[in-house]
């Protein structure tokens, strides 16, 4: 079985939807996935995903389901609780200006200066005890995106089984994910057994790209998931389109007309 995790296009977030840039990718992916087949999509609620996703869904003449679990993944942080909390965003960091206490802030973004001194965030298990996550969502917001993602590969024939899949029914089904970076980096996390913080620190993939994954089942009734592509804008290439920068922060510190 494989699956393809395909990131939004370049977003207008304000707006939930797509920029003309990420409408220009939108319709490239679509003409690359042309001969792709699929036989399911689930897709984000989310407006950049649904967006993204209606050019594929239209190239191909096939239908999708929208899952909840799928938005962009929304755990967050307290800033409030600790000085701690605080160093590991302080530049992500807002104030409300009536109540004087900062507001929410998603879990990655995280400055290296702060993961540079808890290892314990790449670690598979330890990374659930960070204080960080004090008091907010993070924990169960994870273990509930994990929870319908296993279920739909259990519905599918491969159930979770410590660190590998037992084969239940196995298939070479394609299936298709449209959906946001963050969640991508989440669920990527659970099919390496690694920490979330991994690929959130370490990856950065562009809008419209493409991450394959695909069962490999070397004895009989086991499995495991292997990453075959991660990140893939060949369709960005062939059309000539320069990836959009979301999801990266600047190259050089002197850059200032890049993300800080």
């Amino acid at each position: 079985m494989k699956l393809l995790f395909i990131r939004h296009g370049d977003p207008d977030y304000e707006n939930d939807t797509l920029t003309e840039k990420g409408h220009r990718e939108a319709q490239l992916l679509a003409e690359y996935m042309k001969d792709f087949k699929i036989d399911k999509v689930y897709v984000s609620p989310l407006g950049r995903a649904q967006a993204t996703a209606d050019y594929v869904l239209k190239t191909l003449g096939i239908s999708a389901t929208t899952v909840d679990w799928l938005k962009e993944f929304p755990g967050i942080v307290n800033a409030n609780i600790s000085e701690d909390v605080r160093k590991a965003y302080e530049t992500e960091l807002v104030k409300d200006e009536t109540t004087g206490l900062y507001q929410p802030r998603i879990m990655w973004d995280m400055l290296p200066s702060y993961f540079g001194n808890h290892p314990e965030l790449f670690d598979a298990k330890e990374w659930r005890n960070s204080q960080l996550f004090t008091g907010s969502d993070v924990l169960s917001t994870y273990d509930n995106v994990i929870a319908e993602f296993d279920n739909l590969l259990k519905e599918n024939g491969y159930e979770k089984n410590g660190l590998t899949y037992t084969v239940n029914t196995n298939n070479e089904k394609t299936i298709a994910f449209f959906c946001h970076y963050g969640i991508t980096s989440v669920l990527l996390s659970h099919l390496w057994n690694v920490s979330p913080f991994v690929p959130l620190q370490f990856t950065a993939l562009a809008p419209t790209s493409i991450t394959e994954i695909a069962t490999e089942e070397r004895q009989k009734g086991i499995a495991i998931f292997r990453t075959l592509r991660l990140g893939d804008i060949s369709h960005l290439s062939i059309g000539n389109e320069e990836p959009s920068f979301s999801a990266r922060f600047c190259e050089t510190y002197e850059n200032m007309e890049q993300r800080h």
